[in-house]
């Protein structure tokens, strides 16, 4: 298939060399015993929700198309691989030189849906040995996107639709590659910014920033900050007519009866910090005012500065808190700001944006909201891109039918067992347009009908079934790759329709499927048939026992 111009992978490590030892041995041991070009169909899906949740994001589709388009082995690549496998013939490398994905389809969920365990992601057909060569890629790739976007919403359902949610993760990520992913993603999951630069090049993602303990105490007094002209609406405003506005501006909050009580004498070093970065952002004044004292200094020098800006025609943004007891300090500071409205008779002061950071995760979002605050924007880093509560979301890459020959993995484990053949999979919506129930059919099945009575069975638990009528049915898993086939795809979306779809099917979901404590399970399915040729494949292919 030819490639096209956004078909550029991200990452240029991801090459098919990013991959586990034991695909390329696999490849080579079937290429030695002529089966390399077998038709083969591949699953992939993961076993349990992360976080304790009862839903996932899926995300990572892009990257996995994007792979395909670009997959070819260098010359320099072939030679590192025969020279990793003990006894390799140059025929297989010849081999290897032809390889692309020119006979692969992807079939896959949409990417940004809500999905469920044991429901195919992706359905992967093609040579056997092309396409063990995509799945540690194609795990690489969906694992982490899909862990980091459901953190990403989960911060989302607890904060509320109406905050800003600002990822702050790229000094804590798990590298480059980690930080750039997880900017991605969490826009995906619905956060509203990044401060990754990077990441906004790349993705159209909003910027969001401001400064930092260092540029505060970095000053030492208003003398030191430079003579220029601030770019004020009258044109004329010099920096030394500014400080001296701003010091009015203070004076009359320190004359203030309800304001003063607060506080007497500010940090006059903060005060010259906030003043510089008001002269080179005096339209998108947000500053960080915890680096001394937040109601003793911070917050009325910020005020200071706020008023001297809206006498020249600008408006402040508002402040980040960065430490302390963050419902107290935002309820304090909304307070304060109120207090200046009242009392100076500034129109919206009240209003100003408090963006709370410090090491926030989803159970102190919860706990904030419990005990009540003033916040408008949280700033969410390390506990969001490590998802620190869960490593890996643990999708696996399973074999489930071969040369039109179903297959099927056994295991002690019930939940380790395979749903074996190429299969179809549905949404059946019920009377109040929530999701009931996924169902998985054999591929040459009916598919479901809206208004017909049809049995779904839990895939291993005979006791575990149910009759539904869907009043809608939508089918999950869609074509986006043909290889060199002429028949039509799916195209990838733009990041931005992605995270629509997300942010839409989240507010779908019924509520008990959402809750953060012991919500209900969605139920996944299989259809009475394809039940009774899982069961009748599993005694089939199960050894038999013999007790002496």
């Amino acid at each position: 298939m030819e490639k096209k111009g956004n078909d550029k992978p991200t990452n240029p490590m991801v090459t098919p060399l990013l991959n586990d030892l034991y695909q390329f041995t696999m490849a080579y041991a079937y290429w030695k015993a002529g089966k390399q070009s077998e038709r083969s169909v591949f699953d992939l899906y993961f076993r349990k929700n992360p976080f304790g949740g009862e839903y996932t994001i899926f995300a990572g589709l892009e990257e996995c198309i994007k792979f395909l388009a670009n997959f070819t082995l260098t010359d320099a690549e072939i030679d590192f691989v025969r020279d990793s496998l003990p006894g390799c013939e140059e025929a297989f490398c010849d081999y290897l030189r032809g390889l692309d994905c020119s006979d692969i389809e992807v079939y896959a969920v949409s990417e940004g849906s809500v999905v469920f365990p044991k429901v195919p992601l992706l359905r992967i057909e093609g040579p056997v040995a092309v396409v063990q060569l995509l799945e540690t890629p194609f795990l690489n790739l969906i694992n982490y996107a899909s862990l980091v976007a459901t953190n990403a919403a989960r911060h989302r359902f607890v904060a509320g639709k109406s905050k800003l949610l600002l990822e702050f993760g790229a000094r804590r990520a798990q590298g480059p590659d980690g930080a750039i992913s997880a900017s991605k993603y969490c826009y995906l999951g619905g956060f509203d910014a990044t401060s990754n630069v990077a990441a906004g090049r790349l993705f159209g993602i909003p910027l969001r920033g401001t400064h930092s303990h260092a540029f505060v105490s970095s000053f030492m007094s208003l003398d030191e900050i430079v003579d220029k002209a601030l770019r004020s609406s009258d044109g004329k405003t010099t920096c030394e007519d500014f400080v001296s506005l701003v010091q009015t501006c203070l004076a009359k909050i320190q004359n203030s009866s309800s304001l003063s009580g607060i506080f007497s004498e500010t940090n006059k070093s903060e005060l010259a910090a906030f003043t510089s970065y008001a002269l080179a952002f005096p339209s998108a004044f947000l500053a960080l005012v915890d680096t001394y004292d937040v109601m003793k200094s911070g917050i009325p020098n910020f005020c200071a500065v706020a008023l001297a800006l809206n006498e020249l025609g600008y408006k402040a943004v508002g402040i980040r808190l960065d430490s302390g007891d963050l419902a107290y300090l935002s309820t304090e500071a909304r307070k304060f700001f109120c207090g200046v409205e009242r009392e100076l008779n500034v129109p919206d002061f009240g209003k100003m944006i408090i963006t709370a950071s410090n090491d926030l995760n989803e159970e102190t979002v919860d706990a904030l909201n419990k005990q009540g605050h003033e916040v408008d924007a949280f700033g969410i880093g390390t506990n969001l891109v490590t998802c620190y509560s869960q490593a890996a979301l643990g999708c696996v890459f399973k074999l489930v039918e071969i040369n039109n020959q179903p297959r099927i993995k056994l295991s002690e484990d019930v939940t380790k067992v395979s749903i074996p053949c190429k299969k179809r999979t549905y949404r059946l919506f019920g009377k109040e347009g929530y999701p009931l129930v996924d169902i998985m059919t054999g591929e040459n099945e009916p598919p479901p009908k809206v208004g017909e009575r049809l049995l779904c069975r839990h895939p291993f638990n005979e006791s575990k079934r149910a009759y539904v009528v869907p009043q809608r049915v939508e089918e999950l898993l869609k074509c986006y790759w043909r290889g060199n086939a002429d028949e039509a795809r799916e195209e990838l979306e733009p990041l931005k329709e992605i995270r629509n779809r997300c942010i839409k099917q989240l507010e779908n979901m019924r509520p008990d499927h959402m809750r953060r404590l012991n919500p209900t399970p969605y139920k996944v399915s299989v259809s009475a048939k394809l039940y009774d040729f899982i069961h009748f494949l599993w005694l089939n292919e199960a050894p038999v026992g013999e007790l002496h």
